[in-house]
């Protein structure tokens, strides 16, 4: 159960090793300082910034982004070490905010290692303020806990530093500030501004050479929003303040893109008529792609907005309902009354402005959505669209793949295609175990693994449908049978590349053959020698399904199982593993990179997701056919008749 904290709050931290998540509006630097018993910072080697971002149990993030992960082992500080303070900054001199109070409130979480949130808290009520202490993490009577602090500084880091007794905090602080101005560069770019109108900014713009790698953890981006980042690689830095580049750089085009449709003129005090594809892009996949971005973005910011609004109301109101009461003539009698009933009726005064506002938006992107949904590619459309019926295997790739929808509370009915890009750079963990949500609860756990591996099942199936003709393929591990019922419409289409693995041997050959082709591949690009290859081996992508992990699997396949994710991806190796991490915890934390690498889904609906931007909570929806639908039967017979038709 997390625990959401206000100011001055403590919460009892269960485990030692953990990440503190960071979520702002606009790139921010993220560092650290360790105190003694009495909070006290005795030397620049006690704090851990940009500069400098590793001490000992503790490291953080070396540039401004919008979000951080900073990685803490508590039982690794020093024993002098009783206070471990997160600390967040604007950078200075580059053009971006200034004060806090002009960006969206900050998010702070601390999770487990799998992402499992412990306490978060919302950074609310900032104005002036350019440094923010944003929590604690304290040793109490040999126990660590975590207290939402929200101290802010207006006049920057140095006076925050200064705050906690260092020496020279002013020259400090000015070179953690110039470390930051050197690397920002290579920070996340913030959502694209909007304008007064509320429409997104799109700006056009040829193709480019893909950026460096953002400083915040691989998540998709924002259309593909889990935790919705920039992925490696793709994050071009645009200017600070400015428009989003929605260009792919991947694609390299000879002719300019052609323009999005355009809607027909608004009458007077309507909004403008939404059109499906009306993003810039080079063709209108990418086009309904970077709308999706768009909306994502814009519940995103209509969301928060409107809970920061709800935070400001009740917030003033305690501070009025203070200011009155405080003399304690107006406690009692009809002066308190009034006070309380003026304070009440402004707060839900500020409530409902916010709230028809939210409406308004939120009326807005539910009519985008109606237009958009009809008009995505199969790739992209859910398995009730129509479209597939129609669908013919392509010829080329897809820029992106859709594996869900994502909803916020404030409006369920409203679902964003959760996409990520083609190909994967990361595998994917569709998680069979108990997981906090209600649906997961009301299920046993033979029908979690079951509904878990259809899942699977059906990812399986839309990759290879977007796939050209015998440029994918499909391997199974199921050490133990049991998931012969769902794997059936694949076998029976005869679309994977042999028989399910079943047994000691047969896992330890699938995984030895996959490994020999990792190997290969790798070293035959590193020596820039492609056409040395066996003939044998297939150079196409393969996507290895693992069933009911870590049954089945001795210490080798382990090792080798992590060796597939990690280097798997890069030459075309993906795994698709179907798991409960408790049953694998008898290996302790040897498995924990693997869970880290894997993109974790479940098979129920579950609010595990979180964006970079403002730190929401997304509730997933797994995919699902129709009841009583052959669609995926018709689409796996379509692979199996292109796949002949090319001599596959």
């Amino acid at each position: 159960m997390t625990a959401e904290l206000v100011r001055g709050q403590n919460h009892t931290l269960p485990q030692t090793r953990l990440e503190i998540r960071v979520s702002a509006g606009s790139p921010v630097v993220a560092g650290a300082t360790l105190g003694d018993e009495n909070g006290v910072v005795r030397g620049a080697e006690w704090i851990a910034h940009p500069g400098s971002p590793q001490l000992p149990g503790l490291e953080v993030s070396q540039q401004a982004a919008a979000g951080h992960r900073l990685a803490v082992d508590l039982e690794a500080l020093p024993e002098t070490v009783h206070r471990v303070t997160v600390l967040l900054a604007l950078p200075v001199g580059v053009g971006g905010p200034t004060r806090f109070g002009t960006t969206a409130a900050p998010f702070v979480a601390v999770t487990g290692l799998d992402g499992t949130e412990i306490a978060t808290f919302t950074l609310t009520g900032l104005d002036a303020e350019s440094a923010v202490s944003a929590l604690e993490l304290y040793r109490r009577q040999g126990a660590w806990k975590v207290r939402a602090v929200g101290q802010g500084y207006a006049a920057g880091l140095a006076e925050m530093l200064a705050d906690q007794g260092l020496a020279g905090a002013a020259e400090l602080a000015a070179s953690i500030q110039e470390a930051v101005a050197r690397s920002l560069a290579r920070s996340v770019a913030p959502p694209p501004p909007r304008t007064p109108e509320g429409d997104r900014v799109r700006q056009a713009s040829g193709p480019s050479d893909p950026g460096p790698a953002p400083a915040v953890p691989p998540q998709p981006p924002a259309a593909s929003p889990v935790q919705p980042t920039a992925e490696p690689g793709t994050a071009s830095a645009p200017t600070p303040g400015g428009p989003i580049n929605y260009a792919h750089p991947r694609r390299q085009h000879a002719a300019p893109p052609t323009p999005p449709p355009t809607a027909p003129p608004a009458q007077p005090g309507q909004a403008a008529q939404p059109v499906a594809g009306d993003a810039t892009g080079w063709s209108m996949d990418e086009r309904l792609y970077n709308q999706i971005w768009g909306m994502f973005e814009d519940l995103a910011r209509a969301a928060a907005a409107y809970r920061s609004a709800v935070d400001f109301a009740e917030s003033r109101m305690d501070q009025e309902l203070d200011r009155s009461l405080s003399d304690p003539r107006n406690r009692i009698g009809g002066a308190g009354d009034r006070a309380r009933e003026e304070a009440r009726a402004k707060r839900d005064e500020l409530t409902a402005r916010a709230r028809e506002v939210l409406d308004r938006d939120l009326a807005q992107l539910a009519a985008e959505a109606a237009v958009v949904e009809p008009a995505l590619p199969a790739a992209y459309a859910g398995w009730d669209n129509p479209v597939w019926h129609a669908h013919r295997i392509p010829m080329e790739l897809p820029m992106a793949l859709r594996l869900g929808d994502l909803h916020l509370p404030e409006r369920t009915g409203l679902r964003i295609p959760l996409l990520v890009r083609l190909p994967l750079e990361r595998g994917i963990w569709v998680d069979s175990g108990r997981t906090a949500s209600e649906a997961a609860a009301l299920l046993d756990s033979d029908r979690l693994r079951r509904l878990a591996m259809e899942t699977a099942v059906l990812h399986a199936a839309r990759l290879l449908a977007v796939y050209p003709p015998g440029e994918f393929s499909v391997h199974v591990i199921d050490p133990a049978g049991s998931a012969a019922g769902p794997l059936a419409p694949l076998v029976d289409a005869g679309v994977l590349a042999g028989p399910p693995a079943a047994g000691p041997q047969g896992v330890a050959s699938v995984l030895a053959h996959l490994t020999r082709r990792v190997d290969l591949v790798q070293m035959a690009v590193r020596a820039g020698a492609a056409d040395s290859l066996p003939p044998d081996l297939d150079t196409g992508e393969q996507l290895l399904v693992v069933n009911d992990f870590p049954h089945g699997f001795d210490d080798r396949a382990v090792t080798q199982l992590r060796y597939l994710a990690d280097e798997g991806p890069v030459v075309g190796v993906h795994l698709l593993m179907v798991a409960d991490r408790e049953d694998a915890s008898a290996y302790g934390p040897v498995l924990d990179p693997l869970w880290r690498s894997l993109l974790r889904i479940t098979p129920v609906a579950d609010n595990h997701l979180a964006d970079p931007w403002v730190g929401h909570a997304w509730t997933y929806e797994p995919p699902v056919t129709p009841p009583g639908s052959r669609v995926l039967e018709q689409v796996l017979a379509a692979v199996t008749a292109a796949r002949r038709a090319a001599g596959r």
